[in-house]
């Protein structure tokens, strides 16, 4: 059986089409972990006036950008490097940095390690435990500092969906400071979490030089093909970072519409009071009506365990002839093949995710 995703994501609506013969605008798509209350308003109108963008080169400093977000986030310009996405923030990072070893903690976004080695350096890692929520133990992950010159942290981490709480961040940002060690944290999915769980090292960055934090706007603000995401960490870091940035990486829509995403802080609350609604939902449905493991996560998205004669290739598979998509995370070191992703989106999409589920189950004999 083929594996969907070709390119190492989800949201591969192409490939799925391909596969599926469902055309891509139709699936309903759960692989990929967008803002299900879709592209702001004001901003899905201003990009509309603002095509003209595209005849002029965009600002390479980002300057009206910076400034906003600068302001929206309290912190010094010098602080701030947009990016087309978080990705290339990442690449930046180890591009500017240079570390002959990466340390990562499995399971994990992919692009840590793909990075990474595209770039000449050797990835080592540790396991995170599925009782623990797939964290590691406290001896392994400092090991890894020990051994690694940078390390990957996801806070919350993709695919599990688990948060590392404040101390849990702060010693790590001790070690970095003790070892060495850079600790690049990915908070791509940060913002989707309650505002009162939302610790970040961002305002400590002036005591913990050997930080750096990776953010994405194309995901909470539903403009994943606009690509746009910021790295913050010391002066120092960013002028590294920005030396090796690829003139124009930003484009001119991309910066018009980061600015105006700033201001929808209304937009964003909303988005939290739906995501975390519908995310009890769905953690019912899979844990009590399935009877399948699933990991309470906090971001949009929960990591599934689906039963022992269903592996995840062949439920994407059913699933996807029904027009609706999910991530298969057989692929990822530290899971299995029976683990899926699902996203959390509105109301009606999840309703029609648990009946399809259901026609799956009932297909299947009623088997829990």
């Amino acid at each position: 059986m083929n594996v969907l995703e070709t390119y190492g994501h989800g949201g591969d609506l192409l490939t799925a089409s391909q596969r599926f013969g469902v055309k891509p605008g139709e699936f309903l798509d759960f692989s990929a972990n967008i803002n299900p209350l879709g592209m702001p308003e004001r901003v899905r109108d201003m990009l509309l006036d603002s095509l003209s963008a595209v005849l002029r080169y965009p600002d390479p400093g980002h300057r009206e950008f910076r400034k906003a977000l600068a302001k929206r986030l309290g912190l010094p310009e010098a602080y701030l490097l947009p990016a087309n996405g978080a990705a290339e923030a990442m690449a930046l990072a180890i591009l500017g940095l240079q570390p002959e070893t990466v340390g990562v903690v499995y399971p994990c976004f992919s692009e840590y390690a793909e990075l990474s080695e595209q770039f000449g350096a050797r990835v080592i890692g540790c396991y995170g435990k599925a009782e623990n929520g797939y964290k590691p133990d406290r001896a392994e992950l400092y090991k890894l500092f020990e051994q690694a010159d940078l390390v990957f942290v996801g806070s919350p981490n993709n695919p599990t969906g688990i948060l590392y709480e404040p101390q849990e961040l702060l010693q790590m940002a001790d070690w970095a400071a003790e070892t060495g060690t850079w600790l690049v944290v990915d908070e791509a999915f940060l913002d989707f979490v309650a505002e009162e769980r939302q610790f970040t090292l961002a305002s400590r960055l002036e005591s913990f030089p050997w930080v750096i934090l990776m953010r994405s706007m194309t995901k909470m603000y539903a403009i994943p093909g606009l690509r746009l995401g910021y790295a913050i960490a010391h002066p120092d870091v960013i002028a590294n970072m920005r030396q090796k940035q690829v003139s124009w990486s930003v484009n001119a829509l991309a910066l018009l519409a980061g600015e105006l995403c700033l201001m929808e802080q209304e937009y964003e609350r909303k988005t939290r009071s739906l995501i975390a609604e519908e995310r009890a939902k769905l953690l019912d449905f899979v844990g009590k009506e399935l009877g399948w493991q699933v990991w309470p996560g906090e971001a949009n998205f929960l990591l599934v365990r689906s039963p022992g004669e269903l592996p995840a290739a062949q439920l994407q598979e059913w699933l996807g002839k029904k027009g609706v998509l999910i991530r298969n995370c057989a692929m990822y070191p530290g899971l299995t093949a029976h683990d899926v992703r699902i996203a959390v989106r509105g109301s009606a999409e999840n309703a029609r995710l648990m009946a399809v589920l259901r026609e799956v189950r009932d297909e299947r004999g009623g088997k829990r």
